[in-house]
């Protein structure tokens, strides 16, 4: 949903240029159990838009979740090379579906594989993608790393490594930064402005998987937790309004 003309300008006051935007594959069911659900796709596109037309560069990574998720596969038997290469199919389908919305938009977008399948996604080449995010172009990376074992956390925090973002911001429904413990099931949760790498490893703060994090600290690689069900909500963020978590060192 764009900004209404009582909320604030922050054209002007933008801190990043360019990023990574991750989002869960469930964060586009809406209010369905399973799949897409067209309202909400467009209704996150309408937010990339908006960030979009500041001249922000934007990556995303969407999960696949939504329609099938590796680890829950292996952990009903099924063969986990298998279950994982499944799950990123699955990010393929919901980067084709964000990205056909996008494109209603008037966002020119990339879908960018690491998994080859030219007919509906280009290969992941790293200086070609940087090329699109240069030309202005939204980048979709899909299929995760292309190796089992990794999740798309960690292919965001990679992908975001190798384009140079400033930043990962991880959209979250209903969760408006990093708390810790569970706010849904803890009415005393605590949140927190900010919190170290280490203190997430530490604490088993539920914000990426350990891997993701580490590779993000490595590379002094900030990640910010923001609630993507929040109207305008990544703007402002962006802009540094809003209610978040900053991880950082």
């Amino acid at each position: 949903m764009p900004l209404t003309s009582d909320q604030p300008d922050f054209s002007s006051a933008v801190k990043y240029n360019r990023v990574m935007l991750k989002i869960s594959g469930e964060a586009l069911m809406g209010d369905q159990g399973f799949g897409l659900h067209p309202p909400t796709v467009q209704r996150i596109a309408k937010e990339v838009k908006i960030v979009h037309d500041l001249g922000v560069e934007i990556c995303m990574v969407i999960g696949g979740g939504n329609i099938f998720r590796g680890l829950s596969g292996s952990a009903q038997g099924m063969e986990r090379t298998t279950a994982d290469y499944m799950g990123m199919l699955a990010t393929v389908m919901n980067a084709l579906g964000m990205q056909s919305a996008l494109e209603d938009e008037g966002v020119f977008t990339r879908v960018i594989s690491a998994i080859r399948m030219d007919e509906v996604a280009e290969p992941y080449i790293r200086r070609r993608a940087v090329r699109h995010l240069e030309k202005k172009r939204v980048c979709i990376f899909a299929a995760g790393t292309g190796n089992p074992y990794f999740t798309t956390d960690t292919a965001a925090t990679l992908r975001a490594n190798e384009m140079a973002c400033e930043a990962i911001f991880m959209g979250k429904n209903g969760v408006d930064g990093v708390y810790d413990k569970d706010p849904k099931e803890h009415s005393d949760a605590v949140r927190f402005n900010h919190v170290s790498y280490d203190d997430v490893l530490a604490k088993r703060l539920k914000v990426m998987d350990a891997s993701a994090i580490a590779l993000a600290r490595d590379n002094n690689l900030p990640i910010i937790v923001f609630p993507l069900d929040e109207p305008g909500g990544f703007k402002g963020i962006l802009a540094g309004q809003g209610t978040y978590t900053t991880v950082h060192n």
